[in-house]
């Protein structure tokens, strides 16, 4: 009976919530110098109301985009709502960008209010606002650092709530009609793409569309008022806008907040989430410090491993291959479960984890058996910011691996180009005021995801790659960049890894970035002297170490699918400079352009190359160039 009565927009579920819990349950709770603090559904819909009225009086209009930039806090929620409720749409931009960065996406998307954590988010604003003729206002909700300033542009978030209870006098009952008129048709979010392939473009969601995804999920997964989630990145992207906005409020379950992101790991512990919903790039450095703490632990500690994750493993096996296991194993995994991986799965907080969510790039299956054999219930998603939640996840949960849902309308399939092509309910509208690009990714009512894949005997549909990093090399074999670099990462010596083909796709070769901190505290208990991680990377016996790791990941691939050569860059790839999307992945085109030297100098088989980091005026950095060694695998020499 409560579904019918929800609405179809989500401040109608919002005033639903409010209605049914009021201060009866907390919609969220946040961490404010180190004590928990609740925010129950009252505060969550009032906060909504008054914001969306104080927005009104300052001149917010139908039709209005408000831009919001910050980490996780009820405010961002709030923003976002009261955006939706004043009839105009919410653009959310991760808080890490450059002011350049913001400048461009608040520019293309026609901002004409800003919604912003703090005094470094305001700074930002203040140094392009040249850029943007539109902005009217920059609304704050951290008040630190701001008192001295003196700009009419300047709000803070307080004043804008006591500016809306004051508007409310003049114009009572405003609020609930314009929430009462809302219809699912009605464009209330405009959603970034990762950008991967380009500079990001603007997904046009309407609340049906984004109402679909959250729903789908919600089908596969049930969410329960009583849920605990914990999400670790502001609902910027398509992922969060399904889960922590959309499956929150319909599930009227509550949302926590780590008081800071350097925090969150503890915090999560202290929560301990049933529901978890990650990157796979998290996932699979969570599994690789797993790991390296595992290889870091006492004679005792490291026998109980050896007696114990056999077992888990032989029932995390069974359990992909829909087999059920005997009654004698499920008695030695209780007993593994209780001495070993409940311990494990409570310092990763996720002792009372009942759903988890493997999202972003491809998750690899060693990473995937790991968590499973924990007894963690992972499983990845395939989805796309313009066509929506594509696919049900597989019952196994093991990567690249879902089942398609034609129960609700959506439909997958394969062209004989490989590319993956969908059509759902959740799909976007087109992107905003481009439709050109509209046209060339929509057709005859199909998304073409630009993703290459295939579709097993069992009805699922495995991602492999992007259609353009997929190569089919000299030897005849196919190689899914993707998939070598998630099963790179698996290992604890290796942060990154960048799998390229290179010249007339002559054969696999890898440019791996080493897990500084763990690769030194292994040099240190080896005493190989070392300063920086640009020393530590090129000595002899860090090539042999991640050598090794490749080999283990070549004996999984075919023979002319293997990496040949591997390169040590001397630094991490950095989202700052166009390296990585700011969800963690690779920007290949970029990659080549300034790595240019290195790939040469594989394909011509030298021993080393030169690398030229580019100097930067701002801070007097000066342009400097290093060596790096190249190595060959010893599993893939012929």
């Amino acid at each position: 009976m409560d579904e019918g009565r929800k609405g179809d927009t989500w401040p109608k579920v919002l005033r639903f919530n409010y209605e049914k819990y009021g201060i009866s349950r907390k919609a969220m709770r946040y961490k404010h110098y180190g004590i928990w603090l609740a925010y129950t559904w009252k505060d969550y819909y009032l906060d909504v109301k008054y914001l969306t009225l104080g927005l009104s009086a300052l001149g917010f209009v139908p039709g209005d985009t408000l831009l919001i930039v910050g980490d996780n806090a009820p405010q961002w929620y709030g923003a976002e709502l009261a955006a939706q409720a004043g009839h105009g749409a919410s653009l959310g931009v991760d808080p890490d960008l450059t002011p350049a960065e913001i400048a461009h996406i608040a520019e293309s998307g026609r901002a004409r209010f800003a919604v912003v954590q703090d005094q470094e988010q305001v700074d930002k604003l203040l140094e392009v606002r040249s850029r943007l003729p539109r902005l009217l206002k920059i609304i704050y909700w951290t008040y630190k650092g701001l008192a001295h300033y003196d700009d009419d542009m300047l709000m803070g978030y307080g004043e804008v709530l006591e500016l809306g209870k004051s508007y409310e006098a003049e114009h009572p009952g405003l609020f609930e009609k314009n929430v009462e008129i809302g219809k699912a048709d009605d464009v209330c979010a405009l959603v970034c793409t990762s950008g991967t392939t380009g500079s990001p473009r603007t997904a046009v969601h309407t609340h049906g569309t984004i109402r679909a995804g959250a729903d789908h999920l919600l089908r596969l997964h049930p969410w329960k008022e009583h849920d605990n989630v914990v999400p670790l990145l502001p609902p910027a992207w398509i992922t969060g806008q399904w889960s922590a906005v959309g499956c929150h409020l319909l599930s009227g379950c509550t949302l926590n907040f780590a008081e800071e992101p350097e925090t969150a790991q503890r915090d999560t512990r202290e929560i301990g989430p049933t529901i978890a919903w990650h990157g796979a790039r998290l996932w699979e450095r969570q599994a690789a410090g797993l790991q390296a703490r595992i290889s870091d632990v006492d004679a005792l500690t490291r026998l109980v491993f050896r007696v114990l994750m056999p077992i888990g493993y032989r029932m995390a096996d069974l359990r992909r291959e829909g087999k059920e296991p005997h009654r004698v194993l499920k008695l030695l995994f209780t007993l593994a479960d209780a001495v070993l991986f409940r311990r494990i799965r409570a310092t990763l907080g996720l002792q009372d984890a009942r759903i988890c969510y493997s999202t972003g790039a491809l998750l690899s299956p060693e990473a995937a058996r790991l968590y499973h054999t924990l007894g963690v219930p992972l499983k990845s998603l395939y989805f796309t910011t313009e066509g929506g939640v594509l696919t049900n996840v597989a019952a196994n949960g093991f990567p690249g691996q879902t089942g398609s849902s034609p129960e609700d309308g959506s439909g997958v399939r394969i062209t004989d180009a490989g590319e993956i092509v969908s059509r759902s309910p959740g799909m976007f509208a087109g992107y905003y005021e481009d439709p050109q690009a509209t046209a060339a990714a929509l057709k005859d009512g199909w998304f073409h995801s630009g993703d290459r894949g295939l579709i097993g005997d069992d009805g699922a549909v495995h991602f492999l790659d992007r259609t353009g990093s997929v190569v089919a090399l000299s030897t005849g074999d196919t190689l899914a960049p993707q998939a070598v670099e998630s099963r790179l990462r698996f290992s604890p010596y290796i942060r990154d890894a960048w799998v390229l083909a290179g010249p007339q796709s002559a054969y696999a070769s890898a440019v791996i970035v080493i897990d500084y901190r763990t690769v030194s505290k292994w040099a240190g208990q080896r005493r190989i002297a070392h300063r920086t991680c640009a020393e530590l990377c090129q000595r002899p016996e860090v090539y042999a170490l991640v050598g090794r790791e490749i080999d283990r990941v070549n004996r999984s691939l075919p023979p002319g699918g293997r990496v040949k050569r591997y390169v040590h860059l001397h630094r991490e790839f950095d989202p700052d400079e166009g390296e990585l999307t700011r969800t963690g992945n690779l920007r290949r085109a970029v990659l080549e352009e300034r790595y240019r030297g290195i790939i040469d100098a594989i394909y011509a088989g030298k021993a080393e190359a030169a690398v030229v980091d580019a100097g930067r005026q701002d801070d007097r950095v000066e342009a400097r160039e290093t060596r790096v060694a190249i190595a060959s695998a010893g599993e893939t020499t012929s």
